[in-house]
């Protein structure tokens, strides 16, 4: 057994290349054979909750066999939050404190551009995920999450401006949504953006954390702990499952959330996926499916941070949905992204996991909407991952609370 943890502890060295300069890092191939190992996670569990299925938590370890480059591009930003393509390969980047940056292929950073309305950074609040529209090439156009003060509390809401063609402005910035009520918590905004297949805006709320808000995450006439859907001018987009519906808002696509801060499509399927944080314990990724009921606070495989039970303290109830994995304890898992390239094989339509507390980037084999393995990457950067995309080279490139910017891949 000491061989083989003696092994395993060597495969994951993360090798010094003497042609790489200090800043560029080779992790070479595993010398074993092997490709199972034991859980990554050795740490106690906070419960003695019992998981719904096998595999839902605590799976094998896997080792990627390909060697690959870990590469700081840079260590400029300032508390980056969001971090999407742009059409000609860089990146469109957030900042916490109200601020979006573009960085190059190289890490050359931008100055800060102005015209973004004021977000409120106190907390968990700020400028946060952000995505482009399908045609930005034509109408350069950018959608962005943030948190706003209101007179009567904070809220999560969505804006949308043109980056200007000197790329140092965003023109006629506008909110299109606010999700209400406001509350004058700082904590739980959710805030990650993208556009599904149909050229509709899907984003994240959290259910602002305080006991007296967390039971709106069940409510349908609450935007809080929600995955919301609506189009490019903010309305209800077509086709959601509650339109019809009188007593529930038009724009909602599923609810039962704690904190949503990943949301990303599965390039083989097309299929919502999310990560959520839970408090101690009980942090998920969910495959999300429109109109179901994800059971937060009802349903969760958590305890409160003062230890105690939340609510009944059950994991499983019938109407709400089980998450496909989850971890105990937690990783704090934030931005999400499935890697489509070929240029790591092993990697093709694995979901890329940021950790805030884990300080590492969780891969998750999945296959048949399950999780099949679990490995950790960058665990000795001693890093915040907050979010996480595919470049247009099939590298993989992730942004860091202590502002750096990460280049993953050949």
């Amino acid at each position: 057994m000491a061989t083989q943890f003696a092994s395993i502890a060597a495969t994951i060295a993360i090798i010094f290349s003497s042609c790489s300069s200090p800043a560029t890092r080779i992790v070479q191939a595993p010398s074993s054979s092997d490709t199972t190992y034991p859980s990554v996670e050795t740490k106690n569990p906070n419960t003695d909750y019992k998981p719904a299925f096998a595999g839902q938590t605590r799976i094998s370890g896997v080792k990627t066999t390909t060697a690959y480059q870990v590469k700081i591009l840079s260590e400029g930003l300032h508390n980056p939050w969001g971090i999407t393509n742009l059409p000609d390969g860089r990146f469109l980047i957030t900042e916490k404190n109200g601020d979006m940056r573009i960085a190059s292929q190289d890490g050359t950073l931008s100055q800060p551009i102005t015209g973004v309305p004021r977000v409120n950074s106190s907390g968990q609040g700020g400028l946060l995920g952000l995505t482009i529209d399908p045609d930005f090439a034509n109408n350069r156009m950018v959608y962005w999450v943030f948190s706003e003060k209101e007179p009567d509390g904070n809220l999560t809401a969505v804006a949308k401006g043109k980056l200007a063609d000197d790329e140092k402005t965003i023109q006629n910035a506008s909110v299109i949504y606010r999700a209400t009520p406001a509350h004058n918590s700082t904590l739980h905004y959710g805030g990650r953006i993208l556009f599904d297949k149909t050229g509709n805006i899907i984003f994240s709320t959290g259910e602002r954390s305080d006991l007296e808000t967390r039971p709106q995450a069940q409510y349908l006439n609450s935007s809080l702990g929600k995955i919301i859907r609506i189009t490019t001018d903010g309305k209800a987009a077509p086709g959601n499952p509650f339109v019809n519906q009188g007593d529930a808002r038009p724009e909602l696509y599923s609810y039962g959330h704690r904190n949503v801060q990943g949301l990303a499509l599965n390039p083989l399927t097309g299929d919502l996926w999310e990560s959520e944080f839970g408090p101690r314990g009980g942090d998920e990724i969910n495959l999300i499916q429109p109109g179901k009921n994800y059971g937060w606070p009802i349903i969760t495989y958590a305890i409160e941070y003062s230890g105690s039970k939340i609510g009944d303290g059950i994991q499983q109830k019938e109407g709400m949905e089980q998450p496909v994995y989850y971890w105990d304890p937690v990783i704090s898992p934030s931005g999400i992204t499935f890697c489509s390239s070929d240029a790591i094989p092993e990697w093709k339509n694995n979901l890329f996991v940021c950790s805030l507390s884990g300080q590492h980037i969780d891969r998750l084999v999945i296959k048949d909407n399950k999780v099949v393995g679990e490995e950790r990457l960058l665990a000795d950067e001693s890093q915040r991952f907050r979010d996480i995309t595919q470049g247009k080279d099939g590298a993989l490139y992730a942004v860091t609370d202590q502002g750096r910017l990460y280049r993953i891949g050949k």
